[in-house]
């Protein structure tokens, strides 16, 4: 069966970009450089670093001996998801490329980006060590409170106030932004970055949807059984692991396709989402029951 792939390739570059415009998680995007493809398909290996604090110094020794620890660790993806699309037959790759970006970036935009947000954003909910509380917020100065208390806590657990984004609802940032001093919204200033998220890709918990034939066949993701409304997060670029790799393996010709005259297009998207075990408190959010 010939693999028709590298026809393809300039479609597939294109997904990336359509990714980071529609996803509102990729500024946690960990460099590329950072992260290396394991032996398996669904493993990268990232790089970890720790070291020994200050010791007193000795007037007739000198220096105490200090260890830095810098491993490389493969960790398992915990994403990793994927579909098949097939394309009508057409004369040419070349039309044949043309119908598959337009598929490709518009799965990617609509249903690829959702979910993966969605996925991210209860896996950080649910770190050991984050600071993930239930609260009321009910109109903009109770909403800019919430944050201060959770940004404040983040600094006094020595959480660097660089790399600092906030995640909130429309819901949640039109509250503040209808407040009528600047200096109520002074807070908003504090963060790298402030990012509006749909209240419909913000939970505590998800369930994913096999999408087999048998169960769930439309696939995607809802809210789990036992997730709650997040109404923002704070969270710190530093404290997470993320990687993410948009991957066309396979583009099958019509002439190769045993099913079918038409195109086949295998997609799959793997990545991971963590959080260093000594940087969890960067961490923050509130969600309401």
């Amino acid at each position: 069966m010939a693999n028709q792939i590298e026809k393809f390739k300039v479609y597939v570059d294109l997904l990336d970009e359509v990714y980071k415009t529609a996803s509102c998680t990729a500024v946690l995007d960990g460099a590329p450089e950072l992260a290396r493809q394991g032996v398996n398909a669904n493993e990268l290996i990232i790089s970890k670093l720790d070291m020994d604090g200050l010791a007193d110094y000795d007037p007739t020794n000198g220096y105490q001996a200090g260890d830095v620890k810098f491993t490389n660790e493969t960790v398992k993806c915990n994403f990793d998801r994927g579909r098949k699309f097939t394309v009508d037959s057409v004369e040419n790759a070349e039309t044949a490329g043309l119908a598959f970006g337009k598929l490709s970036s518009e799965f990617i935009r609509t249903k690829v980006v959702p979910e993966l947000d969605a996925f991210r954003f209860a896996k950080y909910c649910g770190i050991s060590g984050a600071d993930i509380t239930s609260g009321t917020i009910n109109d903009g100065v109770e909403a800019v409170k919430a944050i201060s208390k959770k940004y404040d806590a983040m600094t006094n657990k020595e959480v660097p106030t660089t790399e600092r984004y906030l995640f909130a609802t429309p819901t949640i940032l039109g509250l503040i932004r209808d407040l009528d001093t600047t200096k109520s919204k002074a807070i908003l200033d504090r963060f790298a970055g402030v990012i509006e998220v749909p209240q419909s890709r913000f939970y505590t918990q998800i369930e994913q949807k096999k999408g087999t034939s048998s169960q769930n066949p439309e696939g995607g993701f809802a809210k789990g059984s036992s997730g709650k409304e997040i109404d923002f997060l704070i969270i710190h670029k530093p404290a997470t692991i993320q990687y993410q790799k948009h991957n066309v393996s396979k583009a099958i010709a019509p002439e190769d396709n045993k099913d079918m005259d038409a195109w086949q297009f295998n997609f799959r998207e793997v990545g991971i989402t963590d959080a260093y075990e000594n940087r969890a408190m960067g961490i923050a959010g509130q969600y309401h029951e």
